[in-house]
């Protein structure tokens, strides 16, 4: 399947036709599940209203961690195969992934003021994310720290999986250390314990936030292609 997507020209056409029905799936899965999230779940009896920002806050925390683990993979295929679709495909995922980082930093802020007392500590869940939030950034430096992107491809691509030994901290830094953070609800081995009227929101929209991962980065690839194709007319020209 690798093999068959690797063709720039083949990707190209694939990721033309499949955009349109992806964003109609988007945009009624993200509609049904902010119509389940802020009218139908109820509110917490200890967090009241202020739990609903879970909603935005568990997936983005779960597609920052997802997006760095295929930032990782599209890096390791890009080492070993040099294909240079991987290096699109990661270069393409990075600021997404950045983004999803950034926003799970500000939510979890916003969500800890009111249930914690504070904006921020410096505990193991938020400060592992926030690291994970530096390699993103460090992956995009690197990579456009030099004149001739593909100057930057290799070190930016070492970088990204040097930082994947930071997910396992991430996922599991409630398990291994005592912090203010809540452990798992929903990926543990002891089973779900969060209740199916906001469970049901929750992966509603971490549907439909995966499907808008999934349509950004589709964009941003076919957008990098054609400007390779550009670059690769004016040289020859």
């Amino acid at each position: 399947m690798f093999n068959y997507l690797a063709n720039p020209t083949r990707f190209r056409k694939i990721a033309i036709f499949i955009l349109p029905f992806l964003e109609v799936i988007c945009l009624l899965s993200l509609g049904y599940g902010l119509y389940l999230a802020l009218l139908v779940s109820p509110a917490d009896y200890q967090q009241g209203d202020a739990v609903r920002i879970m909603y935005v806050h568990v997936p983005s925390a779960w597609l920052a961690l997802s997006s760095y683990l295929l930032l990782g993979i599209c890096s390791f295929f890009f080492l070993i195969w040099r294909h240079p679709l991987a290096e699109i495909a990661a270069r393409s995922i990075a600021p997404i992934g950045t983004g999803f980082a950034a926003l799970t930093l500000i939510t979890g802020s916003f969500w800890g003021k009111p249930i914690w007392g504070v904006w921020w500590v410096w505990d193991g869940r938020l400060t592992s994310m926030l690291v994970l939030f530096f390699f993103f950034i460090g992956y995009i430096s690197l990579s456009n720290a030099f004149e001739r992107s593909e100057r930057g491809a290799r070190p930016a691509a070492i970088l990204a999986l040097v930082g994947c030994i930071n997910l396992p901290i991430v996922k599991f830094s409630v398990d291994w250390w005592h912090t203010l953070h809540q452990p798992a609800s929903i990926m543990r081995s002891e089973g779900i314990s969060i209740d199916p009227a906001m469970l049901w929101p929750l992966l509603t929209l971490f549907f439909s936030f995966q499907i808008f991962f999934i349509i950004i980065v589709l964009t941003r690839m076919l957008t990098l292609l054609n400007e390779l194709k550009y670059l690769k007319q004016i040289s020859r020209s």
